[in-house]
């Protein structure tokens, strides 16, 4: 991949780094933050340590994987990104779709495709000197899901060969023009802005989910969708009630 040809492709006027390997892109421009002056995109071809949410571990290789993070300054604090991680799902549902992968989206911060996950969203912030907040966001992409990597996941995983074929400085514009359009959309407007469109592509609507937490069981009911505020609506038997993002998981139950 090459910087200069991912910037020209792209329309954000968003800066461009591509590094051949590092452990995080997500911990590097964290590390960075207090000096950036503008957002920056930052593409490894390969990621040695890369995290997802609660701490897990993210497989990924340059053959079969697309890993970068787009660190981007938000006027607020941190209570103002509510929704955030929801809203870059639809970015990156609309991207793919539009790039022939049709793909389903799970509350908090998941890509599916058929099922199974194709992405993940990890979005860490940090307070950005005289005020605001930086938000770096990292998105995790397969392309390509051999058997042994599903083997040390230990569950299924989806891939999507025809974005392999794609040329990659042209797969990481769009992916970028699609997010940027996003992230100046939610500044002004928030997660309302795209609640509906999350809801369209809500993968388990209407079946009945359990919500754990540490693997402790917190609610189970009907998964109705996500408010305006990017929480969570769960139907249960004693009536509607809202679930928070943070670290829970959502499991359909069998």
């Amino acid at each position: 991949m090459n910087a200069a040809s991912i910037f020209s492709l792209s329309r954000a006027g968003v800066r461009v780094e591509v590094v051949p390997e590092t452990g995080s892109t997500n911990a590097d421009l964290l590390a960075r933050a207090a000096q950036l002056a503008e957002p920056v995109l930052l593409v490894a071809e390969h990621q040695t340590a890369g995290r997802g949410r609660a701490g897990r571990s993210w497989l990924s290789s340059s053959e079969n994987s697309l890993t970068f993070s787009l660190a981007w300054k938000f006027e607020g604090g941190p209570q103002m990104l509510s929704g955030l991680p929801l809203a870059v799902g639809v970015a990156l549902g609309d991207a793919l779709g539009r790039l022939g992968v049709q793909v389903q989206l799970k509350w908090p911060n998941d890509v599916l495709k058929d099922g199974d996950k194709l992405a993940g969203i990890l979005i860490e912030t940090q307070s950005a000197p005289g005020g605001g907040t930086w938000a770096v966001i990292g998105v995790g992409l397969n392309l390509i899901m051999p058997d042994d990597v599903e083997a040390l996941l230990g569950r299924s995983a989806a891939g999507a060969p025809w974005l392999a074929r794609m040329d990659r400085d042209v797969l990481v514009a769009a992916l970028l023009d699609a997010l940027a359009d996003a992230l100046r959309l939610f500044a002004q407007q928030g997660f309302g802005a795209f609640s509906a469109r999350w809801n369209l592509r809500h993968a388990w609507q209407g079946r009945t989910v359990v919500i754990l937490d540490d693997g402790k069981l917190l609610q189970e009911g009907l998964a109705a969708g996500v408010d305006d505020a990017g929480r969570l609506l769960l139907d249960t038997a004693e009536g509607r009630t809202t679930v928070l993002a943070g670290d829970v998981s959502l499991r359909v139950k069998e």
